[in-house]
């Protein structure tokens, strides 16, 4: 009995891997299969084949399952070793891109809580110094709940919460009021936070780094797609993407590059043959322009005249 359940629990994680794009074969099975086995249990369903026709049937389940797989949806330099990659190679690459006194401009989409868009601001605000990020950094902290908008703007943490940040980093980003840490008001101005909503809103544009993590599963591949032309569009062409460490694009290829795949962290494809583009800029919502680029087709499609 054990190894027809592993089989069958393999079998849902590669049913959530083909319908979601969400590979979670990297995450530690014991403690996978208890989360898993806790959100059954919430719909009285004990066996994992029966799960599976389930999800089929009653696709917002989907993201029950996936708010029990990710518990505490957001954090503090949430997968260490990815933040260290992108402070040590990405950061880098961003600003040496720029000359002195270019904006630098960042999207943090489903940004929850607020504290990866903090973590941002602490990484640029390290690599720039607090004056220049005050002049130059514009971070977009968006998300579709209200209630944890207004939790991110209030800046304010517990010890607890605080927990994956280096101390130094601490000393110098938070400051103690009562019993919360609470982000420099100087550099919170850096920091505008709105409601957008990643399905049915014009995405922020000209992006030098768009953090989207843990996001995309929410959704069918349809609705992927769709939103994944929006960030192409929203990029910058040497801009990046930084995806959560289950997401995949195996059904994108044509629009992200991997810049490091182990860390999902994706460059724009620049080179867009035209069909794609103007699946992109369809999707993006930008009919003028698809107009303007389907006449250009249609032009160089038609048989020279002699």
């Amino acid at each position: 009995m054990p190894a027809e359940r592993n089989a069958q629990f393999e079998a849902l994680l590669d049913y959530l891997k083909r319908s979601r794009g969400f590979d979670f074969t990297g995450y530690k099975r014991s403690s996978l299969m208890r989360r898993v086995l806790k959100r059954m249990q919430m719909v009285a369903i004990g066996d994992y084949g029966d799960y599976l026709d389930y999800l089929e049937v009653h696709p917002e389940e989907f993201a029950h399952l996936f708010n029990t797989i990710l518990i505490n949806v957001t954090a503090f330099f949430r997968d260490e070793a990815a933040w260290d990659y992108l402070t040590q190679d990405i950061i880098p690459q961003v600003l040496a891109d720029k000359t002195d006194g270019d904006p630098v401009r960042v999207w943090s989409a489903g940004c929850a809580s607020g504290e990866e868009a903090y973590t941002v601001a602490m990484l640029l605000a390290e690599a720039l110094g607090p004056a220049a990020f005050r002049q130059r950094v514009k971070i977009y902290a968006t998300d579709v709940d209200e209630e944890a908008l207004a939790q991110a703007r209030q800046a304010g943490y517990t010890d607890k919460n605080l927990q994956p940040v280096p101390a130094e980093l601490r000393e110098k980003y938070f400051e103690l009021a009562g019993n919360r840490y609470v982000f420099r008001a100087d550099l919170r101005r850096s920091i505008i936070f709105g409601r957008h909503d990643l399905v049915h809103d014009a995405p922020i544009s000209r992006l030098d780094l768009l953090v989207c993590r843990n996001v995309l599963m929410y959704f069918n591949a349809e609705t992927q797609a769709h939103i994944l032309a929006r960030l192409h569009f929203a990029l910058n062409d040497i801009g990046y993407l930084f995806l959560g460490k289950a997401e995949m694009l195996l059904t994108h290829a044509n629009l992200f590059n991997p810049a490091d795949l182990k860390h999902r962290i994706f460059t724009k494809t620049s080179k867009v043959n035209l069909r794609d583009r103007l699946i992109v800029l369809a999707q993006a919502g930008d009919a003028e322009a698809v107009n303007h680029l389907g006449q250009q087709v249609r032009g160089a499609m038609r048989p020279a005249t002699s």
